[in-house]
């Protein structure tokens, strides 16, 4: 089966149904198109979203000339400038009259979105669970923007680097065969197209797959992948639409130091940064990933947010033509992850050190073959590892039969690695919601690899609470109140 790269609508996942209908202020943009499930107008001058700027053919730079304004006072100020920030202050543009400024110590897409494999997947969600509803929501919401897309006569793959390729969760054994069996089942009760292959099965959907007779997969056939450098310049390119209102400015290279609290109410009524201070009418939403924890210390306001990075690392080799993958693949492991132990200089094993490797694989949008991945505590380091880059290509080799046939050597500069901070939170699960003690300021990260999957949920799910609305998804989940510490 061929990889498909044209956009083809998903029949629609059962999501539980809200009590109530908000209405909806539809922003005043010349050209839109109008959403089946945001209800909301979205801006369509999309060309500068997309085109390539300066660089490789069909990479973007984001953030490389951000909009500022000479106004340092605004409704809401968003502290990220990641998928989940830029995709917060879309929202409330989109929903609200609010205006919204963006304030980041680096540039988009310099943090974990940027560095990952851009998959948008329900195969490794679990029905039922806590942050089931908000990831199907989420995949909804996606797939509305691509179908938007599409019905503007824009394609989806440039716009986004929207791929449906499907994925395959794949197991090795008997057992893991058995898992991905009960799994099919589940996501199909759960009213999500899934479909159990046998090895048989498994081996004409990837040919170059290494399979014997006790292989298994599950397949979702309206599972995606987007490149997080289009999906975000295409995000930024929309929020700039609301800049000639005055509803929009973005400062980034520019540090938070501090929250500035009233006086008389003890809300947060400002951000100081490096370089200046943006006064905040209504709200503050720190969106900073991995550095959300650290953060929240260095404001000194009291609250222990326990995220802190997960380091990753992806292997890239590009225009890669040895072989052919027709969906994204992930072992089943990767849920569990195979435990390698890291020593450090003494010898001694260090638990917060302790590594895992699992087989991911995609092919993005330019061609290039995209391996996983580790998964590692080491701080905030970004130096790569050339040790578990080895790693991940003797794992690729024992799924793929004709990688081992090659080496890394060989490969040289068309091999590139990539390196990203996951926003890790202990109990898996994002933290979204208010700070206890400041009404205002709202959090939203810990999403670790799954940020640019749950995106646009978030979004929604933030401007809700923002805008006193009721969600489309329960926020009790993820509620920051008792999963954080005074002090």
């Amino acid at each position: 089966m061929a990889a498909i790269s044209t956009y083809r609508p998903a029949a629609k996942p059962r999501l539980k149904p809200s009590s109530s209908v908000v209405s909806r202020r539809p922003s005043p943009c010349a050209l839109a198109l109008r959403s089946s499930l945001l209800g909301s107008r979205i801006p369509v001058n999309l060309s500068a979203a997309w085109t390539p700027l300066n660089g490789p053919p069909g990479r973007v730079r984001v953030g490389w000339r951000p909009v500022v304004a000479s106004q340092h006072s605004f409704d809401i100020v968003i502290v990220g400038a990641g998928i989940i920030g830029l995709t917060i202050a879309r929202q409330l543009l989109l929903e609200s009259d609010l205006s919204v400024a963006v304030v980041d110590k680096a540039v988009p897409c310099s943090g974990a979105s940027g560095a990952g494999q851009g998959f948008i997947w329900m195969a490794s969600k679990t029905p039922g669970s806590d942050i089931w509803e908000l990831a199907l929501r989420s995949h909804q919401l996606w797939e509305s923007l691509a179908e938007n897309l599409h019905n503007q006569g824009l394609n989806p793959q440039e716009v986004l680097g929207w791929k449906k390729t499907g994925s395959l969760l794949f197991g090795k054994t008997v057992e893991e065969s058995a898992l991905l069996e009960r799994r099919v089942e589940q996501l199909s009760e759960a009213g999500v197209e899934a479909k159990f292959l046998s090895s048989h099965e498994l081996l004409l959907e990837e040919p170059a797959l290494f399979v014997d007779k006790e292989s298994g997969a599950a397949l979702l056939p309206n599972d995606c992948q987007l490149d997080a450098h289009r999906t975000v310049a295409y995000i930024e390119e929309g929020n700039r639409q609301f800049v000639s209102q005055g509803r929009y400015a973005e400062f980034y290279h520019d540090p938070v130091i501090s929250l500035l609290r009233s006086g008389k109410n003890g809300e947060v009524e400002a951000v100081l940064t490096s370089k200046s201070t943006f006064y905040c009418k209504k709200a503050v939403v720190i969106a900073a990933g991995c550095w959300t924890g650290s953060l929240m210390r260095e404001l000194d306001i009291g609250v222990h947010v326990p995220i802190k990075p997960r380091k990753g690392h992806l292997l890239v080799l590009e225009n890669f033509d040895q072989i052919r993958l027709n969906h994204g693949l992930m072992e089943v492991g990767y849920v569990s992850h195979q435990q390698i132990k890291q020593h450090s200089a003494a010898g001694l094993c260090n638990d917060e050190e302790m590594l895992s490797i699992s087989m991911t694989a995609t092919t993005d949008t330019m061609g290039n073959l995209v391996l996983g991945s580790s998964r590692q505590f080491v701080g905030f380091s970004t130096e790569a590892d050339a040790s578990i880059i080895d790693s991940i290509w003797k794992r690729v080799q024992e799924f793929f039969p004709k990688l081992r046939e090659m080496n890394l050597v060989e490969i040289g500069k068309d091999r590139k690695v990539r390196i990203g901070l996951r926003p890790y939170m202990p109990d898996g699960k994002p933290v979204i919601g208010t700070v206890p003690g400041l009404s205002n300021v709202f959090l939203a990260s810990g999403h670790e690899g799954s940020g640019l999957s749950l995106a646009l949920g978030t979004a929604e799910m933030v401007a809700d609470m923002v805008m006193g609305n009721q969600g489309k998804v329960d926020f009790a989940p993820f509620a920051v109140e008792g999963r954080v510490a005074d002090g």
